[in-house]
């Protein structure tokens, strides 16, 4: 079977109105993008922004070519805009994205390694193997490679590791995989959770790692904890996340920008003593002891 891709680019006032004709066309899934470089970050709750030029692409059946074809040419005359129509072979569309992704080394021991791949060196090394499904986290993000190179250089033998936010279980296998005793893995989407416990077992630490929502997370303090969320969330997680670190334990918090570095190291002062900041681009990593 194929199947049909519209792509289109509107205003920010026509998006919806499209975004609608697409679905009454009954588009299998439809997904609206940045067409220009005007990035979103942290929308208040219930918001959904959208940006000045907003690229639409919607995935429809073959049948449906004829109306596809009649709804380009009616936006084009009514609208001036000219969409693209796409005939798209049948594949495993959750599958694709593993096509790019390649064996990458984090720190000096640990090789993050998409399902059926190996890293051109193995001695020494030590291999996660990955399969995120719908979660967030493969270690491509600079965030994600912040916490794992900062997992990698910490001495975690025996320790106790929390990962809040964990989305596809990468950094919590991780620390397993580099030693740590035990690991928590907390995230408030059940897909993530079902990702990471897939992850784990294929990784052999699933008797190790402990999956659950913020909801269920315990309340004993952990060695070491690292979150990699955003920069409004870890905010307000502040005296939440402080003490889920035992007295003299180590922290780590990604996914803030460099304008919002200060904002979140100020949220943590009362209870975090701050060391020097990691930065990947506009990506920054602060890292930490427990007073």
């Amino acid at each position: 079977m194929s199947w049909l891709r519209i792509r289109l680019t509107s205003s920010r006032d026509q998006a919806p109105l499209l975004e609608a004709a697409l679905e009454n066309l009954g588009a299998l899934g439809i997904s609206l993008e940045d067409a220009g470089e005007e990035p979103q970050f942290e929308p208040h709750p219930g918001e959904t922004p959208l940006w000045e030029q907003v690229q639409i692409s919607a995935l429809l059946a073959r049948e449906t070519q004829a109306q596809a074809e009649h709804l380009i040419a009616t936006l084009g005359a009514q609208l001036g805009i000219m969409p693209e129509l796409e005939i798209l072979p049948d594949q495993a569309w959750e599958r694709v994205w593993l096509r790019d992704l390649k064996p990458m080394p984090f720190g000096k021991r640990l090789w993050v390694c998409p399902q059926g791949q190996r890293p051109p060196v193995s001695e020494g090394a030590i291999l996660l193997t990955l399969d995120p499904g719908l979660a967030f986290g493969t270690g491509h993000h600079p965030t994600t490679a912040l916490c794992l190179n900062w997992l990698d250089a910490l001495p975690l033998s025996g320790k106790r590791l929390i990962d809040y936010g964990c989305g596809s279980g990468i950094l919590a296998i991780a620390g397993l995989k580099l030693g740590a005793a035990r690991a928590i893995a907390i995230d408030l989407d059940p897909q993530a959770l079902e990702a990471t416990a897939d992850n784990a077992e294929r990784n052999g630490v699933r008797e190790r790692l402990r999956i659950c929502s913020p909801a269920q997370a315990p309340e004993k303090p952990a060695d070491c904890l690292v979150a990699n969320i955003l920069a409004g969330p870890l905010r307000d997680l502040a005296p939440r996340l402080a003490a889920l670190v035992k007295t003299g334990g180590s922290i780590a918090l990604s996914g803030i920008l460099e304008e919002q570095a200060e904002a979140v190291a100020e949220a943590y002062a009362p209870w975090i003593r701050w060391e020097e900041t990691v930065q990947s681009g506009e990506w920054v990593l602060l890292q930490g002891k427990r007073c």
